[in-house]
């Protein structure tokens, strides 16, 4: 079985994440959406908000799984089978990162792969930052999210 890794904080999980688990599946058997943990790191949603809305928007899919973890990617990734990291990209700025985050986890962990992805042009405007900052400003971000998700019910 091919099983993927899409790591991120999800902060909230938007379209544009969507998308990248979409075009994912395409060629992954399973993807084990992972949800990194800060402790340190206060966000709009608590993880296991962030868990409950991914699970929601994945509800009776079996090649989905999401899980939350505070270790490495690379570790979280032998954990769940994956041998490879999905991450996506929007812009030059993204690639440069991900080149580097790539080069050092073939350093830690040399039999992962990563798998980089062009966020589709119709959601690459689209990130959870820019949902915090709208919704700071008390706009709605309801066009940014995945269909049938409201915010307001995962806030605590």
């Amino acid at each position: 079985m091919r099983v993927a890794i899409f790591p991120g904080s999800f902060d909230p999980f938007t379209r544009g994440h969507e998308a990248v688990v979409a075009e994912a599946l395409r060629l992954f058997d399973k993807v084990v959406i992972a949800i990194g943990h800060n402790p340190a790191k206060r966000g709009l949603l608590s993880v296991e908000a962030r868990k409950r809305l991914i699970e929601r928007v994945y509800e009776g899919n079996d090649n989905i799984e999401v899980t939350t973890y505070t270790t490495l990617t690379g570790d979280e990734a032998r954990r769940v089978g994956a041998q490879t990291i999905i991450r996506s990209v929007r812009n030059a700025a993204d690639f440069d990162y991900e080149r580097t985050m790539d080069h050092a986890n073939r350093a830690i962990f040399p039999d992962l792969r990563t798998v980089v992805m062009i966020a589709p042009a119709e959601v690459e405007h689209i990130s959870s930052s820019l949902v915090r900052e709208l919704r700071t400003f008390g706009h709605d971000t309801s066009a940014l999210l995945p269909e049938g998700i409201a915010l307001e019910d995962y806030l605590e």
